[in-house]
Formats: structure tokens, sequence, C-alpha cells
């Protein structure tokens, strides 16, 4: 039966409350919505108006604001993780939970077919008791679920070593965490709200699935989701890569005739996202490395911690050194945009899995600078299995040097270096065969298939 013989979904959505879920969540339901599919999406309420841009069928796809409670712990008014430290994030997570009663209203009044959420534990009973398909939407990569399946339960004998130690079956030995590495978040026994420990929240919400999706394709995480789907005995659903609408605009005057004075492919871009924060020597010694190497670059930072601005952090006698090659910004750039300009020939990043996926459709070459779990893993999967990409060296207490960055850039820059060009062969690759519209489709419209499937089984 195809796609267009079936009856339309009804799909609620709700993910953790970050921008880094709110939007691959949005990517998701526009293209619901592109295919006829109908969204209600239950969010902050203090978020609504900063994602209604990006929604692009307003007719098809509707808000719903959830008023947060104040809980002691939290900043007064806080709704998202970007205004929340790391160390305070269980307080947030406790907060969500206490909108229960108001996503049960929304829920019995909607009555949509299925239910994506992504850190709720809560939600699979609360949707199975309303006769809704509760569905894990994964937007990290599929290892990174995978580890936290082997990770054992922590106990205060436990050592790093020992939670880490990967099952035979696990698909590769090089896609995990190096124990220093190891994320103080998944072994912290403690509660991260509502009396489950930030793992056990985790791990609750996939084992209690009707299914588990994922924003991703085969193509470049085949084994660990044939692995994941095994662990769970689970059915894994597959969107492709579920990427925005091409944008038509074309890049502002200001970023266009910088870069003009440029060779094609010459210029090194550097970004790190909208939530990560850099100290101030981290930040100094990053911007050095990128003068040491000698290329010239942008560089897109939010001011360390500290500075209100990104002048105020550089290097002494920087700007001088640099005037003519180099530009630190402290605002958002076009990220997307920027990545397509014939003069940008590498990215620096730190491999977020939206950004991923948007460095993955560019020909720039990669360097991977990870700070997160999550970015660890996606870095790990685009160095050593798909082999696309350079991880900086890092030296005592996990430091990025000059040095080293510089070292990267001057590696993947080299067109006469095997390595390099072994690099840009398989980018180029994969990214044809992402690129793909068909393929793209295909993955959709087989996605939906399997959603409609679950809905009548339930049924």
């Amino acid at each position: 039966m195809s796609e267009s013989d079936c009856s339309k979904l009804h799909i609620a959505m709700f993910p953790w409350v970050a921008y880094g879920h709110f939007i691959p969540f949005l990517h998701l339901s526009n293209k619901f919505a592109q295919n006829g599919h109908k969204v209600s999406f239950l969010l902050p309420k203090g978020v609504q108006s900063k994602l209604e841009n990006m929604n692009l069928y307003p007719d098809s796809i509707q808000f719903f604001p959830l008023l947060l409670p104040q809980v002691d712990g939290l900043p007064p008014g806080a709704e998202t993780a970007s205004v929340v430290p790391m160390i305070q994030q269980k307080y947030l997570a406790f907060a969500v939970d206490q909108t229960r009663d108001q996503v049960e209203d929304i829920l019995k009044a909607l009555k949509p077919d299925v239910v994506f959420y992504d850190f709720w534990f809560w939600i699979p009973h609360l949707a199975r008791q309303l006769g809704i398909c509760p569905i894990l939407y994964g937007v990290v990569c599929s290892m990174s679920m995978g580890l936290r399946l082997t990770i054992k339960e922590v106990i205060k004998e436990t050592t790093v070593e020992d939670v880490l130690e990967l099952p035979p079956d696990y698909p590769s030995s090089t896609v995990r965490f190096k124990p220093e590495e190891a994320p103080p978040l998944l072994f912290a026994a403690e509660d991260f709200g509502s009396g489950l420990s930030f793992h056990q929240r985790i791990k609750k919400t996939m084992i209690e699935s009707d299914a588990v999706a994922f924003r991703t394709c085969r193509e470049t995480e085949g084994p660990f989701l044939d692995y994941v789907g095994k662990a769970l005995g689970k059915p894994v659903l597959l969107s492709g890569p579920c990427l925005p609408e091409t944008k038509t605009e074309q890049l502002d005057d200001k970023w266009a005739s910088w870069l003009s004075q440029f060779e094609p492919g010459s210029v090194v871009f550097c970004s790190f996202g909208s939530q990560s924060e850099l100290q101030r020597d981290e930040f100094q010694e990053l911007v050095l490395g990128f003068e040491l190497s000698g290329l010239p670059f942008l560089v897109a930072l939010k001011p360390p911690q500290g500075c209100s601005t990104v002048e105020e952090a550089l290097p002494e006698g920087f700007q001088e050194r640099v005037k003519g090659r180099g530009l630190i910004y402290g605002g958002w750039v076009p990220q997307e945009l920027l990545l397509h300009h014939p003069n940008i020939g590498c990215f620096v990043n730190h491999c977020g899995y939206g950004t991923m996926w948007e460095f993955l459709l560019s020909d720039c070459q990669i360097i991977l600078i990870p700070q997160l779990p999550d970015q660890i893993l996606n870095t790990r999967l685009m160095v050593n299995e798909l082999r696309i990409g350079v991880e900086v060296e890092r030296g005592k207490n996990r430091k990025v040097s000059k040095e080293s960055l510089s070292e990267a850039i001057k590696l993947v820059m080299d067109k006469e270096n095997e390595t390099a060009n072994m690099l840009r062969a398989n980018h180029a690759k994969l990214k044809q065969t992402l690129s793909d519209r068909d393929l793209q489709e295909e993955y959709f419209n087989n996605f939906i298939q399997a959603l409609q499937d679950l809905v009548q089984k339930q049924s």
C-alpha cells in the first residue's frame, strides 16, 4: 500500500526542552505536514514565539504551550536548557515532569495516533492509557543509544572501565567513550528529577516505547541501528536525514564580500553551536591555533565565560597580527549558507548532530573538537567508521593546544596529502548518496508506512 493510500496521521510531538531537540522535532513536523499529516507540538509557553518562524505549515502544525511550575533550584522563568547550567538541569527535568496533568489533558482532547518524545519516561504509560502509540524519537546518533543500553547500573564499587566494557556483539570497538571522556551524568546515581538518575531516565524512555525512531539512514549508521533493534527487541524506524527545505536566500553582503578576498576552498570556518561556552584560556588557545595555521579564517564563537564580547577575550596583539585574513565574530552566523560558499574549504566544529548533517552535505574538509558526550560519539563515527574527518588531539586535562589545532588544519588543507585526499573522496561519495532526493523520499515514505502499520496494529 503506498503512502497516498493511507489515512492521514495525527502526530503529537513532545521533545526535551532544548533547541537542539525542538529544532529536529520541528524539521520532522514540517516533513509530516508537507505530506498531508497533522501535527500537535507541545512545548514551554515562552519557546513558541522563537519557533514560529520555522513552522513552514502553520495550518497543519499547531503549538500547545505548557506552563512550567517554579521549582526549587531552577532559575526563575527558566524554560529551556540553554539558560540552565548542566548542574541544575535536573530541576528543569523535574519542572517539566510536573506538567504531566497538562500533557494528559491536551492528549485526551486531541486523541493523536502517535506521540513522539525523547526524555519523558512517563509518556509511554500515559499514551497507552489513551490509546496513543508512544515512539521514542532519537535526535542523537544510534550508537549513543546503543552505548546507553550497554552501560551497567552504577554501584559504589563499579569502575568507569567496568561500566564502559562493550558486549561481544557491539558493532565497533572504536565508537565508544575513553575512560577519561566518560560523561559524569551517565554514571551519577543521584536523582535527575522524579527519583530517577539520568541514565535510568534515558533507559526507561527506550525500553517502554513501542518503537524507536531515528533521524538518520542506514548508509551512515547501519550496524548500530541493527544493534539497537536487537538489544531492545523493538522496531527501529528511520526518517532519513529529514533536512530542512533548501533555503533560497543569498549570503549577506557582509559575509560574501569578506570571503570574496580569498581563493576558492582556502578559508577555515569555525562554529561550535549555540550552547557551547568556552573558558577564556580555551578560547584564546583556539584562536591562536587558527593564527598559527597561516590560512584565512572566520571564527564564530560565543564570548567565553566571564566576557561580554569576543573582542575583550582575544590575546594581546591578535587583531593586529591577523588583520585582513582572520575574523572573530561573537554573534549568530548563517552556518548552512557559509558551508556552501565556494571559498570555505574547512569546517572546524563540535560535531553536534544537527551540524553533522549540515557538514555532510557540504564540500568542506572536516575537523572535530567534540565537547559533550553525544558529540564525542558522533565524532568517532565520522572519524573512525566513515573516515571523513579528523579529531583534534587533546593533551593534558583534555585541553586542545594551538599546535594540535594548527596541525589538523594544515593536514586536511594540504592538497598533496594522501590522508586529506582520502577524507575528501570519502566525504564526496557519502554526500552524493545522502543528497539523493529519491533516497530521502523513499526513507520518509517507508517511515510513514511503518507508523501506519504500528497504529493499525494497536487499533
